[in-house]
């Protein structure tokens, strides 16, 4: 198979001299602000669903079934989307999953217009969007690669996290002012970010991944492929064990974090107060990301987070009762997308791009996977010992991270 060397131009062309600013990138900024709305929809009706299910049904119970059914899809996904992005043409792959999202939250705003949706099809409509969104997110993710200079990766991945924070931070909000307006309004409004998605991705110019010369490998075949090469490759297997220990600390202890602060008798909007600042934490992290990866190396600089991380977890599991302890937290989260982005742009870099999506799916099922069962772990703990005991599990996980940062082959032989 031929491929383009690593230190070409992202899009294809020569590095020759200091490439422009990702503001100033047509593709990319096409991309990113598709995804902006789309990811802004999707937290829309993420507030949305418990609440429709829960009007309707009364029960709690079926509202939990919806969120856990879109996780849950979302994880069985990531491989096999993974292999769909190396497999077919990924801008041909997005303007499916686009599509597939109109049609279903188009169809569902209107079942809840007419009074004829039930919960089989809220079912239905969660797990289409979320295996469309698992496909689409990979490809996007595998695609980005072919968008911005290698050596812009970083920036790219830490824009891509201040999507996210700020979609968090503005997503909840909106989609309960417009249920409150009209229980549709926020299924009809995600139906229609995802055209807008659709829009952004058709007048992007550039292909979306080197050509390929040699016919794919069967499924199952590339799976493996994908998978021997994530944990054959020194660096991704360092990520791999620290993507999926601090994804999973920072899930659980802002889940167990809120629940603390509500049993401790603090108002719900306190709680949801002290929510905001971990997501506004994050938010400004996430522009700090490109500053502090200029002034230390990858391996100096993961280390240091994960370090500095542990011991902002740790103080505030001793202030877990009080507002306060959403100070040391937010810290934490702040130095989150600085991490990430230092860690998935060095992952874009180092892995060709004929195995993109199978390397990125492999490394969200991880992270998404720990995330997922850290909820359940922090209500186990809470339920056993006070939150100053038992929260200390999660700076343990980090403190785990640290320890592979510190001592990992793969990262301390990383360059830049």
């Amino acid at each position: 198979m031929t491929r383009k060397p690593l230190t070409e131009g992202a899009a294809g062309r020569a590095d020759t001299g200091r490439p422009p600013s990702l503001w100033r990138n047509r593709d990319f900024n096409l991309l990113w602000t598709g995804q902006c709305l789309s990811d802004l929809g999707g937290a829309m009706v993420d507030l949305a669903l418990p609440l429709l299910v829960l009007q309707w049904t009364g029960s709690p119970a079926r509202a939990g079934l919806v969120g856990t059914a879109g996780l849950v899809t979302t994880m069985v996904c990531r491989l096999p989307a993974g292999v769909l992005a190396d497999r077919f043409d990924r801008r041909r792959l997005m303007i499916v999953c686009d599509v597939l999202r109109i049609a279903v939250y188009a169809l569902l705003g209107c079942a809840v217009v007419t009074d004829t949706a039930t919960l089989p099809l809220i079912l239905a409509a969660v797990v289409a969007g979320a295996a469309a969104t698992a496909v689409f997110s990979t490809a996007e993710h595998a695609a980005v690669r072919n968008l911005v200079p290698i050596d812009q990766l970083t920036t790219a991945v830490a824009r891509n996290e201040a999507r996210t924070y700020g979609v968090s931070l503005a997503g909840p909000p909106l989609g309960g002012l417009l249920f409150g307006l009209g229980r549709a309004l926020p299924f009809l409004g995600n139906a229609v970010s995802f055209l807008l998605s659709l829009a952004a991705v058709l007048f992007i110019r550039r292909p979306l991944q080197q050509p390929r010369q040699e016919a794919p490998p069967a499924a199952v075949a590339s799976a493996t492929q994908g998978v021997r090469f994530l944990l054959g490759h020194p660096f991704l297997r360092s990520l791999l064990l620290i993507a999926a220990p601090l994804n999973m600390a920072f899930t659980g202890m802002i889940f167990a974090m809120t629940l603390s602060l509500r049993r401790a008798g603090l108002s719900p909007f306190l709680v949801g107060l002290a929510g905001t600042i971990f997501a506004l934490g994050g938010f400004l992290g996430a522009f700090a990301a490109p500053t502090l990866q200029r002034r230390l190396r990858l391996p100096v600089l993961i280390t240091l987070l994960c370090w500095v991380t542990a011991a902002l977890m740790t103080v505030g599991t001793l202030l877990a009762t009080t507002i306060w302890a959403a100070v040391p937290l937010a810290a934490a989260v702040f130095l989150g997308p600085t991490a990430n982005a230092a860690l998935f742009g060095r992952q874009a870099a180092v892995t060709p791009d004929h195995l993109q999506g199978r390397v990125v799916g492999g490394l969200l099922l991880a992270a998404g996977s720990a995330s997922a069962l850290a909820p359940a772990l922090a209500g186990a703990l809470l339920a056993r010992w006070e939150p100053r005991t038992g929260l200390l599990v999660f700076p343990v996980l980090v403190a785990v991270a640290a320890l592979t940062a510190t001592f990992s082959r793969g990262i301390r032989t990383t360059t830049g």
